[in-house]
């Protein structure tokens, strides 16, 4: 017989979890489904363990740095990886332990443990790890199933181990020569990070140039601190074969061979839609197997809402959460919220960091209309200075007629944060000189951006 809830959210990731308390607050009679681990990719495998270890390798990078500051360390810096992993650990930890609690803990919210599967519009079964099966119904259905990696079909690479995303977060050693398959987010994180743990890193890019997604400039500056800090690059390199070798994995591009410890697939994502029995609801995929939805995160099934990485619309743990507050806020509060009028912003947490809000330069020249540009390189900003990290430069876009910006970008020291002050501006609508006439505390990165503006000119 099968059990009736008012709700059920399947996956409990940064959307699905904080979705699920608030549907049952709401007085609905809700279930979660989790399948595997509590939290979803951000938690398990994405932002918790790789930010926990891109301290790890900056504390690593700051300690070999130490005598450019004046401070004088003996000896040579050397990595213990299993404490690093255990470091890693124990964040996650906390934080799945945390979720899972919170979930649990809620009053009118059932938990289940186990693979959910449509069987028809609304209607699920549920498979637990013993292979028993549960049937459940629901008025409302919510999909965050998130995504996994993707890794290309090579010939030979099923006789040769490789990592993943998330393989690589159990290893205990650091690798003696890290070949990294792929040139996008991912593949610079963990490039940078294993190389300043100590590993020999190589980045194949299929292409002339890293971040294929951002403006050339913000490319080639990013590439300038790599190469400086000792990671390689191949461009135009595709894996044609990979073999077992003395020293691990052999892959062969072209006529080149390169003999490597460990091998990274970073090449992409892909929905988890496949396994979930979306046929037997109706429900609709694009071709890349991502949920189609609506502004307001629908289906093309009445009832059933998709969240998430899987829906297609931002692959951000911060996407994910703002998916959440707008069902939850046209669901429970009355309101009439849309991720149409979202607008996208995100970083890359390489050192320094890279962040973006908006357009970029590229995509408003492809647009056409009249703008207005300004830049500034990182040399200029104090507290870069005072640092001894100047790397990088700022870049702001202003629509010459409204005045309001149309994007920004910060490549440089704590540009994760400073870029905050365009998102804000940006979502209020206001024009630039709001921004530009704000008093900014120094010395800090932001103090720079209202000088960045006076530099402000026509996008020739």
């Amino acid at each position: 017989m099968s059990q009736h809830f008012d709700a059920v959210v399947i996956g409990t990731g940064q959307g699905g979890s904080p979705l699920a308390v608030r549907l049952a607050e709401s007085g609905r009679r809700t279930a979660v489904i989790e399948r595997h681990l509590f939290g979803g990719t951000c938690v398990n495998v994405g932002c918790t363990p790789t930010k926990t270890y891109v301290a790890s390798a900056r504390a690593a990078h700051v300690a070999r740095t130490a005598a450019q500051y004046g401070v004088m360390i003996g000896g040579d810096i050397t990595i213990d990886m299993a404490r690093v992993k255990a470091r890693k650990d124990e964040v996650i930890e906390g934080s799945r332990t945390g979720i899972e609690k919170w979930l649990r803990g809620t009053n009118n919210l059932t938990v289940f443990n186990g693979h959910g599967r449509f069987t028809g519009p609304r209607a699920l079964s549920i498979e637990a790890s013993d292979g028993s099966t549960q049937a459940i119904n629901a008025d409302l259905v919510f999909i965050n199933t998130g995504t996994r990696a993707v890794v290309p079909d090579i010939d030979g690479l099923e006789r040769v181990p490789y990592l993943t995303n998330s393989t690589i977060l159990e290893l205990t050693e650091v690798p003696e020569h890290l070949v990294i398959v792929g040139a996008s987010y991912i593949a610079l994180e963990f490039g940078q990070m294993f190389r300043r743990f100590g590993s020999r890193v190589t980045l194949l890019v299929r292409g002339d140039r890293i971040l294929t997604r951002e403006d050339e400039d913000v490319a080639r500056a990013m590439q300038d601190v790599f190469v400086r800090e000792g990671v390689e690059f191949r461009f135009g390199a595709q894996i044609s074969r990979a073999e077992p070798s003395a020293r691990g994995v052999r892959v062969v591009i072209g006529d080149e061979v390169i003999d490597a410890s460990h091998v990274l697939f970073a090449t992409g994502r892909t929905p988890n839609t496949d396994d979930l029995g979306l046929e037997r609801a109706g429900v609709a995929v694009n071709r890349h197997g991502m949920i189609d939805v609506d502004g307001q995160l629908r289906t093309n099934v009445e009832g059933i809402y998709a969240l998430g990485d899987v829906n297609g619309r931002g692959a951000f743990t911060h996407t994910s959460w703002n998916d959440y507050e707008i069902i939850a806020s046209n669901l429970i509060d009355g309101e009439s919220r849309s991720v149409d009028t979202r607008i996208m912003a995100y970083a890359v947490f390489v050192d320094p960091p890279f962040a973006r809000v908006g357009m970029s330069e590229e995509e408003v020249r492809k647009d056409g209309r009249e703008a207005l540009i300004a830049t500034m390189p990182m040399s200029r900003v104090g507290r870069a200075r005072e640092r001894g990290e100047t790397d990088g430069f700022m870049k702001a876009l202003v629509d010459a007629r409204t005045q309001r910006f149309l994007g920004a970008a910060i490549y440089g020291i704590e540009g994760d944060e400073a870029i905050h002050t365009f998102i804000d501006i940006m979502n209020a609508d206001a024009p630039y000189g709001t921004l530009q006439r704000a008093m900014h505390i120094h010395p800090t990165v932001s103090e720079l951006i209202p000088t960045l503006l006076e530099g402000l000119r026509e996008l020739e």
